[in-house]
């Protein structure tokens, strides 16, 4: 008995040390914040996510949408948001590994996120309008070299991967083209199939169904080889641009301070969840590779690919105000 009573007491000791949220959590819905607009991968990915992870969180899973400023409201959000694990950022690199060398000021700490899980990769593409042309990027090239200063691309926003892989392939040809900043994907994609913009370097997710519907033309994907997804397109490297590569990748973080015992639930159920069959599938369709690492990988992911892209916006000379 008097075993018993110490087990006991010992017990409550530890519950009392172990903070509010993580005894609690989930206690209500968990938001997962999409700092772009709807209908691109960064949006769609969530999405999937969301509907797979409500079984294990009954209280609901929220996607919400707070595009703006290359990511950084929906990111400054999160990152004042009480760190219960009930509010979560849902990204592509921006946010987490790529404005803070970007701009001259942040309302967040990105070295501060806690990390939960790298979801998955995709690489970029160029795209380019159904009325341009060309069929290569060869003969992409040699138009844009014959036509200079006259050709525009379309980005996801200032500071945006596709932003940056577009500088990346300026610098590695010379060629210079007119920036046109969206806000996100879809109305990027809209204008490219109009013609209204020349070119996207968009990641594969969605373009590729709007490529194999002929409603624009991707010529090579950013990556050191062809996609799974679309074998039939060459990677830049096969085409004489070996230092060509931009990979997306989509993470979820969450705000300062976070227990660490609520960021390992949330790890478990997402990856969990991209296990399942079905998610595999759907992710597979949109050429996205899956990835779910451990906080502790994606730490490490993050701070090479925060190197990484550093190295890109130096090289390119880009700067946003």
């Amino acid at each position: 008995m008097k075993y018993i009573l110490a087990l006991t007491g010992a017990l409550c000791l530890a519950m009392q040390t172990l903070p509010a949220a993580a005894i609690d959590f989930p206690s209500k819905p968990v938001r997962m914040v999409v700092p772009f607009p709807a209908g691109g991968t960064a949006d769609v990915l969530p999405r999937i996510l969301a509907d797979k992870l409500r079984h294990r969180f009954p209280a609901g899973v929220v996607v919400e949408n707070k595009p703006g400023a290359g990511g950084n409201i929906g990111a400054e959000f999160v990152f004042r948001a009480e760190a219960d694990g009930h509010t979560l950022l849902v990204s592509p690199p921006g946010p987490i590994a790529i404005n803070q060398s970007l701009y001259a000021k942040l309302s967040y700490d990105a070295k501060k996120w806690v990390p939960v899980t790298v979801i998955a990769t995709v690489p970029n593409v160029l795209a380019v309008s159904p009325k341009l042309p060309v069929k290569t990027v060869q003969e992409f090239i040699a138009y844009a070299k014959a036509n200079p200063g006259k050709l525009s691309f379309a980005s996801q926003g200032n500071g945006s991967t596709s932003h940056l892989t577009a500088s990346l392939f300026q610098s590695l040809t010379g060629i210079q083209m007119t920036h046109i900043p969206y806000r996100g994907t879809a109305p990027a994609l809209t204008d490219l199939m109009g013609g209204q913009v020349d070119l996207f370097f968009d990641n594969l997710g969605v373009s590729m169904q709007l490529h194999k519907g002929e409603k624009i033309r991707i010529l090579a994907v950013a990556d050191a080889k062809r996609s799974a997804a679309l074998p039939s397109v060459p990677s830049f490297a096969e085409a004489g641009l070996p230092g060509m590569q931009a990979v997306t990748w989509f993470a979820v973080v969450a705000p300062p301070g976070t227990p660490a015992a609520v960021v390992q639930t949330l790890n478990s159920a997402i990856v969990e969840a991209l296990k399942l069959p079905d998610v595999q599938a759907q992710f597979a369709e949109l050429g996205v590779e899956i990835m779910g690492n451990t906080p502790e990988e994606m730490s490490r992911f993050v701070r090479d690919e925060t190197a990484r892209w550093q190295k890109i916006i130096k090289a390119a000379n880009v700067t946003v105000e």
